[in-house]
């Protein structure tokens, strides 16, 4: 079982590559907002991912695709504002990176400046590796994310299980490499097979944290608002949920609009 949140004051990059050292699994979430990231950071959570699936949780699109970088950057303000010990990493968004590693710098720069977070993620290998090396020329951390790379689910035109076959995953596992040697400092790994994320994990010296990609990686991420079940439709085989609160919420409204309504509320103690 993980000491971290006992001995890490403040998660750093190097935090990460040194648990994966020492076998320590590494915990990851998602937060998009001051009063969730405070929560998720004082639970001891090693790193909260600003994902772009901000586009889905928060704004309701089907895919992640419309989020801007002006709106990633909001909501990383927002969530860095309230942590105290966790890496905060921010999702460069679609459009922002992939055709000119000039832009995806600017990207960068502007999350980190703009937003305070402590580093950027990025989707894909070998075609984004430019703009990796001038991000991370800047001096700014990166974190690659491959298999699943949901900016691409038109490309894909399916959210299954990736790299399969043989040629995705040896394209896959030698992604791998070029991201650790192109010097990212950890690596998401979406819904591959876990035998093969294992493999990775394996052969390259830094993290990878997996979502959909088995237990024999060196960290989870999960989205918090599937987790604990605010959101109720997305029902994956790799998503556990650790609470119902769609129905708890759904309830407590509902007794809330009734207690209005009948002038149960406010009684005699809740008024001035």
């Amino acid at each position: 079982m993980s000491t971290a949140k006992k001995e890490y004051k403040r998660i750093t990059t190097k935090t990460l590559v040194d648990m994966k050292k020492k076998g320590e699994k590494i915990s990851m979430l998602t937060a998009y907002d001051f009063t969730m990231a405070k929560i998720v950071d004082s639970a001891g959570i090693d790193v909260i991912l600003v994902g772009d699936s901000a586009s889905n949780v928060m704004a309701g699109h089907e895919t992640t695709l419309p989020i801007t970088l002006d709106q990633m950057i909001y909501h990383a303000a927002s969530v860095v504002r309230a942590i105290e010990r966790s890496l905060v990493v921010v999702d460069l968004p679609f459009g922002s990176y992939q055709s000119d590693p000039k832009e995806a710098l600017r990207s960068a720069i502007r999350i980190m400046k703009e937003s305070g977070g402590h580093a950027v993620k990025l989707e894909g290998g070998k075609e984004i590796k430019e703009s990796i090396k001038r991000i991370l020329n800047a001096g700014i951390p990166v974190m690659g994310h491959l298999g699943l790379t949901p900016q691409s689910i038109y490309k894909f035109g399916t959210y299954t299980v990736r790299a399969k076959e043989e040629e995705e995953a040896d394209k896959l596992i030698a992604d791998a490499i070029l991201l650790e040697k192109t010097g990212c400092f950890a690596i998401v790994l979406e819904k591959v097979p876990a035998k093969l994320a294992q493999e990775v994990s394996e052969k390259i010296s830094i993290p990878v944290i997996g979502i959909g990609a088995g237990n024999g990686v060196d960290g989870q991420v999960l989205v918090t608002h599937d987790m604990i079940g605010m959101t109720h439709e997305f029902n994956p085989r790799f998503l556990r949920r650790y609470l119902d609160l769609y129905t708890e919420m759904k309830s407590a409204f509902s007794k809330y609009s009734d207690d209005v309504k009948s002038g149960d509320f406010p009684n005699d103690s809740e008024q001035y």
